[in-house]
């Protein structure tokens, strides 16, 4: 078999159903499977899958008002897995031939050594929904299209203020064709795109230099960049890194705290989220491991991680493991409904895969990971809610977190935010960290808005050396007391 990069380069169509046009683009036929699968569970294994993958990553970067950086990434292969049990032994390949594709799915045996031989049977396609619709495939998609996005939103940030002395702009765009099949008979195909839009300002006044940025990033297509969202781009980034100016720094102790809707959802998923992927309970290492059917948080409280949502960053039309993705109810009415599972955790569990098995690419083994990680809307309104605070602190946006898995505990340095003073929002708030314990803040949240928004940006979530796109959200959420760090005296 030969790989024809320009064939490549050009994909199988759109249509995750259309599965000879990802037979042909991979250079692989439902014989050469089966075959690979057979030497996979020569020795024994319970079950075996291949990842086949093609990835296309493209980055256009502008700086000092000029485009002077750009890049192609372009991944090709095949990972090999076999399970035994809740082991797991995993190879790749690069190149896609039967003798190297044998000769990974060998190594990949030797995890098993048992006599008891599991063939492979036929491979039927399983019909997949499309979860993130786009008008025009990113491969065709020039970088002469690309560009004058660059220099329009640069000339939109000159000209929003005269402070502005820098920006930085990177325009990403991805696209990931995969074909996944396993040993049971099932193979799946799926058009996986991906398009980002980051802006970073830097701003002088009086000596004075702050920074900031804003971001929208999701499963989408170039059509997603409107006039109007590079508008956004452009007054939202200056708007965040110029209120920096007028930033205060609160008192340090505990208070309450209003998380503001959308991207501080980043506080759910890595406080909270996390703790509730099964291989962490799997192996006792989560606080959450004994909670199932436990109430965990007021009866307003509902939690759920989404792979449906349509052209959000985490969404799935199926999960590295070729299962169906859905909507998963983690915390349902304050209580612990269930965990992320792949396929090892769910037959732990023995209970159905919840479509949560992902990886980096195909030189990465699956595992439970979050998708898209949101609280519900609850039965308070946002004005309520800042009208109850006397003396708090009103979190925007994080960056630069911190969270030990086991006990929850995390730190956070809040990017953006304001003091709530006698029930108002009023000055915006600098240099500021948060340190809790995610039960506990699950426990403490006394009051949920019914304005949920999920974050624009692009979030990226790391585990075990991976990294795998993931979208985030709240309603406005009061939390009874956080700790609030960093300063030890108030003075603005």
């Amino acid at each position: 078999m030969r790989f024809d990069t320009e064939k490549a380069l050009r994909g199988p169509s759109v249509s995750s159903a259309n599965l000879k046009e990802f037979m042909d683009h991979f250079g692989v036929d439902e014989k050469t499977i089966s075959d690979v699968m057979a030497e996979a569970l020569s020795k024994g294994g319970d079950y075996c899958d291949l990842y086949f993958q093609h990835s296309i990553d493209n980055y256009i970067g502008l700086e000092d008002k000029a485009v002077n950086r750009a890049y192609t990434d372009v991944g090709f292969g095949v990972g090999i897995r076999v399970l035994k049990g809740d082991q797991t032994g995993y190879s790749f390949t690069e190149e896609i031939t039967p003798n190297a594709m044998k000769l990974a799915a060998r190594t990949a045996a030797n995890i098993a050594d048992s006599g008891n031989i599991v063939k492979p049977v036929e491979l039927k396609l399983k019909e997949v929904p499309n979860f993130y619709p786009i008008e025009t495939p990113w491969e065709q998609v020039g970088v002469d299209k690309k560009v004058p996005y660059l220099q329009q939103i640069n000339d939109k940030v000159f000209a929003e203020d005269k402070r502005i002395i820098k920006s930085n702009i990177w325009f990403i765009n991805g696209t990931s064709y995969v074909m996944i099949a396993n040993s049971q008979g099932k193979i799946v195909c799926d058009y996986q795109p991906m398009g980002q839009i980051a802006v970073n300002c830097t701003a002088e006044q009086n000596g004075q230099r702050e920074q900031n940025y804003f971001d929208l990033s999701g499963r989408r297509g170039i059509e997603f960049f409107t006039p109007e969202n590079i508008d956004r781009l452009a007054k939202e980034s200056v708007r965040r890194t110029l209120m920096l100016f007028d930033a205060v720094k609160p008192e340090a102790g505990e208070m309450e705290v209003v998380l503001a809707p959308g991207i501080s959802g980043i506080l759910l998923h890595e406080a909270i989220g996390h703790g509730m992927e099964a291989d962490f309970n799997r192996k006792k290492i989560s606080i959450f491991s004994d909670k199932i059917g436990k109430p965990v948080a007021e009866n307003f409280v509902t939690i759920v991680d989404d792979g449906t949502n349509p052209n959000l960053r985490g969404s799935l039309n199926v999960d590295d493991e070729g299962n169906e993705t859905e909507k998963t109810y983690l915390v349902e009415n304050g209580t612990l409904k269930s965990y992320l599972h792949d396929i090892i955790s769910a037959n732990y569990y023995k209970v159905k895969p919840t479509g949560n098995g992902r990886r980096e690419s195909f030189r990465h083994v699956p595992q439970p990971r979050m998708r898209n990680t949101y609280m519900e809307p609850g039965p308070h309104k946002k004005d309520e809610i800042i009208a109850s605070v006397k003396k708090g602190l009103y979190a925007e946006a994080f960056t630069n977190g911190e969270v030990f898995i086991g006990a929850g505990d995390f730190t956070f340095y809040v990017k953006s935010g304001y003091l709530i003073e006698n029930g108002k929002i009023t000055k915006p708030v600098k240099d500021v960290n948060i340190i809790g314990n995610g039960p506990q803040v699950l426990r403490d949240i006394v009051m949920v808005a019914d304005d949920l928004k999920i974050g624009e940006g692009g979030g990226t979530c790391g585990k075990n050396g991976q990294g795998v796109p993931v979208s985030m959200g709240l309603p406005t959420v009061k939390v009874k007391k956080i700790t609030v760090g960093g300063i030890s005296t108030a003075k603005s």
